[in-house]
């Protein structure tokens, strides 16, 4: 604890818990259609594939504003962009409060909720240039650990709704919003002193980065872990209410379990894999992935295994996504920031695409389990990458900038840069 306390006084902690309560409020903003997808779809006589959709939509617009988001922290300060995201956060929850009397205006508001997505390009920056080096990973943890705001959004978003209505729902994440606002304007200061990243995210430094099919690789790894966590984050209440007929609220209390598993988790996925290397964690964790969504999809009669094994199945993708970002500074040394945002505008679209599939799916077969077996399938096929992967590290691997590193990269065990991929969005 002393240590602890020690850490945070080498820094400016109104920055830091500014930071943390940035990322919380916005990740329980980015999920806020999937926690009300019950009662939306309810209210407009969705079919099950347009239920998939407006759930999906907010992480589309996640992956495009995240790279948009770092070109602008990168240029302008994390403060000055942060404020302005939430600013433009405050128009989806208005006009989700005040109108959305269409799907169609769902699906627009949807795609704005993609700006709170971004908070991870805004909320880790602020963090950790107002902190020493040595003490980065601590600051870097506590501000990460606001993805929880997930949590919050599927538990508490039913249970208002159900006493409140949906639209009431996106008038009281107003004020939340509004005191993240003041927040982050009055306690946060734009710190350069302490910046640790070589190369910060440009339009030239992307480029180069996509000629890499080593990055493409990575970018399928966490389009499965973080794409599959946050699309079952936000559909899982639908999908529970439909297959089983679980009450919205109480399959918003089962879903928030299974988050905070998965969750909780993510920094622990990238200690192990710091141990026993991120390829043999990750070939591991889509072999369960595999197990686990395969026996939810065949226990379409058998509630009790279903549910444990989601909560299983997201908890071994939260330990995925730390073991996919450990890996990052081992095989891009110096390009950290440029392939954090790729890979994260890659988990976006991972979460966009998972909801459309189950429910387009469950509209063309009257079943949910096609749709879980191709994600299954999309696990394998991962897990074969990394195999291969691991097979050509036991020698040495190219790196991003075309030189030969060992298997095991010292950067690896750099507590600061570790903990900083580590906690990404």
């Amino acid at each position: 604890m002393k240590k602890m306390m020690t850490a945070l006084r080498s820094g400016h902690a109104p920055t830091l818990f500014a930071a943390f309560f940035y990322f919380d409020v916005s990740f329980m903003i980015w999920v806020l259609v999937g926690a009300l997808g019950v009662y939306i779809s309810a209210d407009f006589g969705l079919s099950p594939g347009e239920k998939g959709l407006i759930v999906s939509i907010p992480f589309l617009g996640g992956a495009f504003f995240r790279i948009l988001v770092g070109l602008l922290v990168d240029r302008f300060g994390p403060r000055r962009i942060g404020i302005f995201t939430l600013l433009i956060a405050l128009v989806p929850l208005a006009w989700g409060g005040w109108g959305a009397t269409s799907f169609a205006e769902v699906i627009a508001l949807g795609f704005l909720l993609g700006i709170s997505g971004a908070s991870f390009a805004v909320a880790l920056p602020l963090a950790s240039r107002c902190y020493p080096v040595e003490h980065q990973g601590v600051a870097m943890g506590i501000a990460g650990a606001g993805n929880s705001g997930t949590t919050v959004s599927v538990m508490v978003a039913p249970l208002l709704a159900d006493l409140f209505g949906w639209h009431t729902v996106f008038r009281w994440a107003l004020v939340p919003a509004l005191i993240a606002l003041f927040v982050l304007a009055y306690f946060a200061e734009d710190h350069e002193d302490y910046d640790c990243d070589p190369e910060p995210i440009s339009g030239r430094t992307l480029f180069k980065a996509l000629r890499s099919p080593e990055l493409w690789m990575f970018c399928a790894f966490y389009s499965v872990t973080f794409g599959g966590f946050v699309g079952l984050a936000s559909f899982l209440g639908l999908f529970l209410n439909d297959a089983y007929n679980i009450p919205p609220a109480t399959a918003g209390g089962v879903t928030a379990l299974a988050v905070f598993a998965g969750s909780f988790v993510r920094p622990i996925g990238g200690y192990i894999a710091d141990r026993v290397g991120g390829l043999r964690l990750l070939i591991g964790i889509y072999i369960a992935v595999a197990l686990f969504f395969s026996t939810v999809a065949l226990a379409t009669a058998w509630i009790a295994p279903a549910l444990v094994c989601i909560i299983l199945g997201m908890l071994t993708l939260g330990l995925g996504n730390g073991a996919v970002f450990q890996e990052v500074p081992n095989r891009f040394p110096g390009k950290i920031g440029v392939v954090s945002g790729a890979i994260g505008a890659a988990g976006g679209l991972g979460g966009f695409f998972l909801p459309v599939l189950l429910g387009n799916l469950r509209a063309w077969t009257d079943s949910f389990a096609s749709g879980f077996f191709l994600f299954v399938a999309a696990a394998l096929c991962c897990g074969v990458l990394a195999f291969l992967q691991q097979m050509r590290a036991s020698a040495s691997l190219p790196t991003f900038a075309h030189t030969r590193i060992p298997a095991t990269y010292p950067a690896a065990t750099d507590g600061r840069i570790q903990m900083k991929v580590i906690f990404g969005g």
